[in-house]
């Protein structure tokens, strides 16, 4: 207890201690002078080198809107979701401009996106209440959930403005149904419900408060961003209580395939990188942190930024011991 305790003071007083003082600037002698906002970026172990406004877009074409997800495949993708048609744009992993799909209208409120392990990308919708799978070359395959229907937590095929998701390696789909339920929703490859995880809305064990984000790790267990309790809850494969520890996690959560576990969260403005269910490093992004995925071939941890005048991916890298 006392371990945990130190560590969230800790966590604390890294994320919120106010960056430097800004120096300022006047555009004619005698004007209110206006403060430059600097951001910090950076990793408190000096673990990772980031890179922001990582990503070259084309000539013409901004982000245009908010960017609220971000996927990288470990083959050389990375994929950015954003709210502003076409809202699927793919880069290559050093930021080169491949290509954008997705027109008006084709999602309500682009909110997350996933690789699946067949590589194809998935993406969550809110406003809808639904949840989309997609060719790589943006062809609907699969969609969960009902459009414009809503669910309660022990509803079966609906959902009320779910969140973010997560596809483990055989395909099986979890999907945080959680701004306005409490739960994680369990569904085979096929959309087949297999069950109910949580559901019950509250600061006791095994009971969530806006789950935002879910993760898998190698045990089959069930990482839940518990956000509004500002915690990582644990439940096994069968979906029954293991444990909690304190995390922000109003953001995304990836399990590498060491289990070492990374949340981002806006409020925070960083990445937290646990292992053993204890903080390693955190990762100062600069920005909103919304979307999150770690490439699980070099390790770069990828954030996308809800910051609204500030759109855009930051990109963390591992140093190379040399």
């Amino acid at each position: 207890m006392m371990t945990r305790l130190l560590e969230t003071a800790f966590l604390a007083a890294v994320l919120i201690a106010p960056p430097p003082a800004a120096p300022t600037l006047s555009a004619q002698q005698g004007a209110p002078a206006e403060p430059l906002r600097i951001i910090p970026t950076d990793s408190l172990f000096d673990r990772y080198t980031v890179e922001s406004k990582w990503g070259q877009l084309p000539p013409g074409q901004p982000w245009g809107g908010v960017t609220t997800g971000v996927a990288a495949d470990g083959k050389g993708t990375v994929v950015v979701l954003v709210r502003t048609a076409p809202y699927f744009r793919v880069f290559t992993t050093d930021g080169r401009f491949v290509k954008a799909w997705g027109d008006a209208g084709l999602i309500g409120q682009p909110h997350s996106v996933h690789f699946g392990p067949d590589g194809a990308i998935w993406a969550s919708d809110p406003n809808r209440n639904v949840v989309y799978k997609f060719s790589p070359d943006g062809q609907l395959l699969l969609t969960l959930g009902k459009s414009g229907v809503r669910g309660d937590d022990t509803s079966r095929d609906a959902f009320t403005r779910p969140a973010g998701l997560t596809i483990a390696k055989n395909g099986d789909v979890f999907v945080a149904d959680g701004y306005v339920n409490s739960r994680i929703v369990h569904f085979d490859k096929a959309g087949k419900l297999i069950k109910i995880v949580g559901g019950t809305k509250g600061k006791g064990r095994g009971e969530l408060s806006l789950p935002h984000a879910v993760a898998i790790d190698s045990k089959g267990q069930i990482i839940v961003g518990d956000s509004d309790n500002k915690r990582i809850v644990v439940f096994d494969r069968e979906g029954t209580f293991v444990t909690s520890f304190p995390g922000p996690s109003r953001g995304g959560l990836v399990v590498t395939p060491d289990d070492t576990l990374y949340a981002s969260d806006v409020n925070a403005g960083a990445v937290t990188v646990f292992r053993n269910n204890q903080i390693a490093d955190v990762i100062r992004m600069g920005t909103r942190p919304h979307g999150l995925d770690v490439d699980p071939t070099t390790g770069d941890v990828y954030v996308a930024s809800t910051t609204p005048d500030a759109p855009g991916v930051t990109k963390a890298s591992p140093r190379r011991e040399r």
